[in-house]
């Protein structure tokens, strides 16, 4: 193994500590910074997949016009109130939001800082292949942060706001309530969106391979399935809006674990003539 430097393990624990100390350091500047510019944030960004005016449901809305069913696709009303019935509930959200916020904003210096730690330990050619690691994961939980929020949460919270077993039943959501769905369907799905990265690292270990993954595809199916059934109104536009990109995330790792087992294939062969 090929190491930077030679250390005892109190160092490694040292050299963790300041790693951790500067990603936290990054996260909590974020998180101040949120938590002064909390009413603003709160009304545009964490209640905005709750409004009607939020692009999502614009281009639903565009898209039902455009092919002539636009009842079933425009969004009039999102019928909910939002409320705080523990005394703490308001401060316990402003602190939860801007703490995933300032995750989000600095997830790619966290992850870098983590990497940093990491990649001393790894040998010459685990280095080689592994480059561009922080750009891939951070564009990728960025990219599925997004996806969360412009397409699961509003898609989410339009189902469950209209979904009702009786007449009787008024839908009054408590902050925590909303603010926890929100923020579950966008954390999931930032990482979730490190499948493909997941899968590299799997098959360079030889765990996956994309054989298996191919034999395995109707089960993924499935489950992408289920999952944007769960989440969405039960109708098959909404639905595709989820499954589609989750399966494109699917078929893509299997192309990535493809990659990788040509690349270690074409290395043992170049092994071999270099013995022989």
């Amino acid at each position: 193994m090929s190491l930077e430097k030679e250390m005892s393990f109190l160092d490694h624990l040292e050299e963790l500590r300041w790693h951790v100390v500067r990603a936290f350091a990054a996260i909590f500047i974020f998180m101040i910074l949120a938590f002064i510019y909390a009413p603003w944030i709160f009304d545009n960004i964490v209640f905005a997949p709750a409004s009607i005016d939020f692009p999502t449901f614009i281009y639903l809305c565009r898209f039902g016009e455009w092919i002539g069913q636009p009842e079933k696709f425009c969004v009039d009303k999102i019928p909910f109130l939002v409320q705080s019935r523990f005394m703490t509930g308001q401060f316990a959200m402003h602190l939860t939001a801007s703490f995933v916020i300032g995750l989000v904003v600095a997830f790619p210096y966290v992850f870098w800082e983590i990497w940093r730690f990491i990649r001393p330990g790894l040998y010459t050619t685990e280095k080689k292949s592994s480059r561009g690691a922080v750009v891939a994961v951070s564009f990728l939980f960025l990219v599925g942060v997004l996806f969360g929020y412009f397409v699961m949460s509003p898609l989410a919270v339009w189902f469950l706001a209209n979904y009702s077993i009786s007449d009787i039943i008024v839908n009054e959501f408590d902050i925590t309530s909303y603010v926890s769905t929100i923020v579950m369907l966008i954390l999931g799905s930032g990482l979730l969106f490190q499948l493909p990265v997941v899968v590299y690292f799997l098959t360079k270990v030889g765990l996956f391979s994309p054989q298996f993954m191919r034999k395995n595809r109707k089960y993924a199916i499935i489950t992408i399935l289920i999952v944007g059934a769960i989440i969405t109104p039960p109708d098959p536009v909404s639905q595709s809006l989820i499954a589609i990109p989750l399966y494109l995330l699917y078929e893509i790792s299997i192309f990535i674990s493809a990659y990788v087992v040509r690349q270690q294939r074409k290395a043992d062969e170049a092994s071999a003539l270099n013995t022989e």
